[in-house]
Formats: C-alpha cells, sequence, structure tokens
C-alpha cells in the first residue's frame, strides 16, 4: 500500500480503515490532500479484499474545510478552488463506485468540506464530541464535496435548506435526529463501535451491499423503468458471485451463510 503524506490507511481482516491527518492545521484539505484522497478511494474500489471502507480522522477536527492559508481573499483564488474541488469531487465519486459498505467516523468538528465529507458514506458513526456545521456561508461560498446532493437527500429539502442558510453548528444527537448520523455513542465507546460496525458490514455479502446502497442513492436520478433495468441488471449480475451461492446454500442448510466478499 502506497504511503500518504495527509491520510494514512489500516487494512485489517477486510476492512480499510482511512485516517485523515492533514499536515495543515485542522485537518484542513490541501490539494495534496485531495489528490491523496483520489488515489486511496480509487485503489480501495479496485481492491478486492477490501470489503468495508471507515473514512475517519486523527485529533479534534474530521475536517475543518479547505486549507484558507492558500487563498488571496479575490477572484484569482478561482483556478485553485477549481482545482481543489474537482480533486474533491472525484475522489467522493470514487468512493461512491467503489462496491463495498463506506462507514464515516467523526468525533470531533466536521466542518465545511469536511462536513460534505460527513454525508457520503452510507452510514454515520458520531461520538458525543461530534460537531457538525456547513459553514460556507461564513466565508461567503457556496457548498461543494456533494453537500447539495446528498444533504437533501438525507434530511429532505427544506430541512436542507435550512441548515445551509441558518448556518449553525449541529450536536450529534440533532444529526442523528435530523437523518445525518445512524447512531450516536459515547466518546470513550466510538473508536470500538466504529470498528464493530464496520467489522459486521465486512462480513457480509460485499457486492450485495455496495451495489444496493448504490442503486439506492442513484434512484433519484431515475425513471421507475430504468430504477428497474438497473435493478435486473444488478441483481442477475449478483448471481456470478461466490457470496450468492454461499448465501443460497446456507439458505437451504442448517449453518449461517460464510461470505467472502466475491
Amino acid at each position: 500500500m502506497v504511503a500518504y503524506d495527509n491520510l494514512s490507511i489500516d487494512h485489517d481482516d477486510g476492512v480499510a480503515t482511512v485516517t485523515l491527518d492533514s499536515t495543515a492545521g485542522r485537518n484542513a484539505l490541501t490539494l495534496e490532500m485531495a489528490n491523496e484522497l483520489v488515489s486511496v478511494a480509487t485503489t480501495l474500489g479496485e481492491d478486492p479484499d477490501t470489503r468495508c471502507i471507515v473514512l475517519t480522522h486523527a485529533g479534534d477536527f474530521f475536517g475543518s474545510g479547505a486549507d484558507l492559508t492558500a487563498l488571496s481573499g479575490d477572484g484569482s483564488d478561482a483556478a485553485h478552488i477549481r482545482e481543489l474541488a474537482g480533486r474533491a469531487h472525484e475522489a467522493i465519486v470514487q468512493f461512491h463506485r467503489a462496491k463495498t459498505p463506506v462507514v464515516g467516523g467523526v468525533n470531533g468538528i466536521a466542518a465545511g468540506i469536511g462536513f460534505s465529507l460527513t454525508l457520503f458514506p452510507d452510514l454515520l458513526v458520531l461520538g458525543e464530541d461530534a460537531t457538525l456545521t456547513f459553514a460556507y456561508p461564513g466565508i461567503g461560498l457556496t457548498g461543494d464535496g456533494g453537500a447539495t446532493f446528498f444533504l437533501p437527500r438525507l434530511v429532505g429539502l427544506r430541512t436542507a435548506k435550512e441548515i445551509v442558510l441558518r448556518d449553525e453548528p449541529i450536536g450529534p444527537e440533532e444529526a442523528r435526529e435530523l437523518g445525518l448520523a445512524t447512531e450516536v455513542v459515547p466518546a470513550d465507546e466510538f473508536d470500538d463501535r466504529l470498528a464493530d460496525v464496520a467489522a459486521e458490514l465486512a462480513d457480509g455479502p460485499t457486492h450485495a451491499f455496495g451495489t444496493t446502497t448504490r442503486l439506492l442513492t442513484d434512484s433519484y436520478d431515475r425513471s421507475l423503468e430504468r430504477q428497474l433495468a438497473a435493478e435486473t441488471d444488478e441483481i442477475a449480475g449478483a448471481t456470478r458471485t461466490d457470496d450468492y451461492e454461499r448465501g443460497l446454500e446456507a439458505f437451504f442448510g442448517d449453518d449461517e451463510p460464510d461470505f467472502v466478499g466475491r
């Protein structure tokens, strides 16, 4: 596995844990970090031994937004912002294309692009010390990182607009109630619970999990007829996996299926 400067990867029993640890302060997103995210997302998405991807962080910040020290504060920043957003967006696309579950884990501050990166994972585990903030209006910018795509899908259009326009910090329990988070755990149990959730998913039928969650997300952009066609293609394709054979055999037997992620 490639060594990175702004993140680390721990691969254990099918779970690939990506820990964000930027060389910039407060886990801010730099262009180098965005490029590394593209690389790791692409690599893990093509890795047959990866059965669950976890995206989490070191320190008190999951992400504080873009590295503002690289900006001038005027129109000359457009080219840098465009490149930074473009690379971050490519990383999100690659994570989305990976046919494996993605779990986010936040026990700190997620703001700006950090907030956006909490939205695309299939499940999001928050610790009691987590805070989510849209934050873009604070410096007069619009949202990126898929925030305007995933946010209304998670909480509904009117609530998404309220989050954007009021731009107030969202605590962990409120995040769960809104549908932004899957569950909230005590801070001292955060690491263990995140590992347990990932391990449970990694033991499942990886192709079926990953493909079904992508079908759900993509359904917003398809007609019923196109969605049904996609479902037909994917369920037929799933019969070619080892997990389908193991699942069907277990169904007619006495044991739980022993899925292998292929």
